[in-house]
């Protein structure tokens, strides 16, 4: 670990499968490492398979490790709600169940505050046409997925689900945010 790593901060996000926020997120300058895992249920060291079942009550999530001088946890989360919808519960288009939930788990006071006051600026605007069902909640612990979950779409990018659902997600975020893209990204 560098001296710079002690002024990383963590933020832990759960919109839908975990591909999607992953491939996002580490396309962003000031991103240091997107994990996905599991976290927000019962029991140590969940599997993919699992989770799937909806049998452990885990969400599927990212763990973004990102200098905040670089891109702050506001910038994380304006992106968060572009790339998932915040107002179906328990699922995201055709993925359904618990694992599935609009979630932040939040490291400190200063993130749920963040967290909630994105969500009231949300609301004032009528960004969406039903209300935010994210949940808000401390961040409990945190299992890594399975290494073949890991940067999945980058390794996988012609699989129908990375094609059909991944890839315009990252698409989206990258017309909506290319200014905080990493310099190699185009």
């Amino acid at each position: 670990m560098s001296d710079s790593a002690s002024s990383h901060a963590v933020a832990t996000l759960g919109g839908g499968c975990f591909w999607c926020l992953d491939a996002v997120y580490r396309e962003l300058r000031g991103v240091v490492s997107v994990v996905s895992g599991y976290a927000g249920g019962a029991g140590k060291n969940p599997t993919y398979e699992l989770v799937c079942l909806g049998v452990t009550g885990h969400a599927e999530v990212v763990q973004i490790t990102f200098d905040p001088a670089v891109i702050s946890y506001r910038d994380l989360l304006d992106i968060f709600f572009v790339i998932h919808d915040p107002t179906t519960l328990d699922r995201q288009g055709y993925d359904v169940g618990t694992q599935y939930r609009s979630v932040i788990y939040t490291h400190d006071a200063l993130q749920e505050d963040t967290a909630r006051a994105v969500i009231a600026d949300l609301t004032a605007q009528a960004m969406w046409p039903a209300p935010i069902v994210t949940e808000i909640t401390p961040a409990p612990a945190f299992w890594p997925a399975e290494p073949e979950h890991q940067d999945y779409f980058s390794r996988n990018p012609s699989k129908p689900y990375c094609m059909g659902v991944v890839a315009p997600k990252v698409a989206k975020a990258r017309k909506l945010f290319w200014q905080k893209l990493s310099t190699h990204q185009t």
